[in-house]
């Protein structure tokens, strides 16, 4: 029953909390760089909003999925002109890069000091600059998380700064944001949200606080995420969704991942695979290749149980197996119409570098049974 719990210091969630981001931001800092995708709608109107209530802004634009680059230029901007403050509005990419750059305006030296895996992994010595975080899609829960992904394209690889201090000033989390998401976009959000509330309840080290949001956030994908995709004016489901990836970032924060996203990093840093897209194509097959491996090498541990105890929430019948609940994530997956990884440009000649990258990936080692590299190769195959 140890355990650490943290999230982000202040969470305000519901239907049109959007109004509030003014007088919000205007009670921590005065002037705000605004940082949000390359379309720049939504970034405009918190601008506004935030100008209206006498801030400072100016923004910041992420092109794609934040890089090492994209941080240094924002960091830089941010000590240049003095912000401080920062708040990201929108995708994980968005708010990654916007976590990102208020930790490295305040801290000292290089990037690659602060990076993961191939970085120092440093702790950070100074507090970031403030940061609101506002979430646009459902997935990433990476308005309540304490780590920022950035892809390091010279390493073909997206590694994480990790840090406590790193967890949102405040997280504003409106579902009406997320009401006129792509159908694409909302499957592959989900997906990413459904994995990160799936591997850290069948994680090696589980934490009992996690556990019941978990389960709670696993039950209203379960129910919500093939609706939303089917049906997108369906406001229940939207709110449903955008609640379950809330409670995945605050289960990944405190708990661990495991082999879905030990792969994932490697992946997205050597194609354009949307992120939730490889964790929709990995995640059944990587539970069907843990759940095998249990049962050999370890029967009756503690992680199969909570195996059928996932397929009861996934399927809503009491008397299922774990395999029941795979076979109803591949079914949703198909549902959800997710690209296989081929069509990104990955191929089998890429299973050797990706089985060794993942093997040194911080979420491999929480996977609730270590894999050899046969298994990681046959998992890769399969995925593709």
């Amino acid at each position: 029953m140890d355990f650490e719990f943290a999230t982000a210091t202040r969470i305000i969630f519901g239907t049109g909390t959007i109004s509030q981001v003014g007088a919000l931001a205007s009670s921590v800092g005065e002037r705000a760089l605004v940082v949000g995708g390359a379309s720049g709608e939504r970034a405009s109107r918190v601008g506004t909003l935030l100008a209206e209530s006498g801030l400072f802004v100016e923004r910041f634009s992420v092109n794609g999925e934040p890089t090492v680059g994209m941080v240094r230029e924002g960091a830089r901007l941010a000590r240049t002109h003095k912000f401080d403050l920062v708040v990201g509005i929108g995708g994980g990419s968005a708010l990654d890069a916007g976590k990102a750059i208020s930790a490295m305006a305040t801290n000292l030296g290089e990037i690659f000091d602060y990076l993961e895996v191939i970085g120092k992994g440093m702790p950070l010595s100074a507090p970031p600059l403030p940061f609101i975080a506002i979430p646009t899609t459902a997935g990433t829960g990476t308005e309540v998380t304490r780590n920022a992904v950035i892809g390091s394209p010279q390493h073909k690889v997206k590694v994480s700064i990790r840090h406590p201090l790193m967890l949102p000033k405040i997280a504003l989390i409106d579902p009406e944001l997320t009401y006129s998401l792509p159908a694409q976009v909302t499957a592959t959000s989900g997906m990413d949200a459904l994995t990160q509330l799936i591997e850290p309840f069948t994680c090696n080290a589980p934490n009992p606080m996690v556990d019941a949001l978990c389960l709670e956030g696993i039950d209203r994908s379960a129910r919500s995420l093939r609706k939303a995709y089917e049906h997108p004016d369906d406001k229940n489901a939207r709110n449903d969704l955008s609640f379950a990836s809330m409670l995945g970032g605050i289960a990944l924060a405190n708990a661990r991942l495991g082999g879905v996203h030990g792969f994932a990093g490697p992946i997205g840093g050597m194609s354009a695979a949307p992120h939730g897209a490889i964790c929709a194509r990995l995640l059944p097959v990587v539970l069907e290749f843990n759940i095998r491996a249990l049962e050999k090498r370890l029967p009756g541990a503690g992680p199969l149980k909570r195996y059928t105890q996932l397929a009861m929430l996934l399927t809503g019948e009491e008397n299922c197996s774990p395999q029941d609940g795979i076979e109803w994530i591949y079914d949703l997956r198909e549902a959800l119409r997710i690209p296989a990884l081929r069509d990104y440009g990955l191929s089998e000649k890429d299973v050797d570098f990706l089985v060794e990258k993942s093997a040194q990936a911080s979420c491999m080692k929480g996977n609730p049974i270590q894999l050899t590299r046969q298994e990681m190769s046959e998992i890769l195959l399969r995925a593709l």
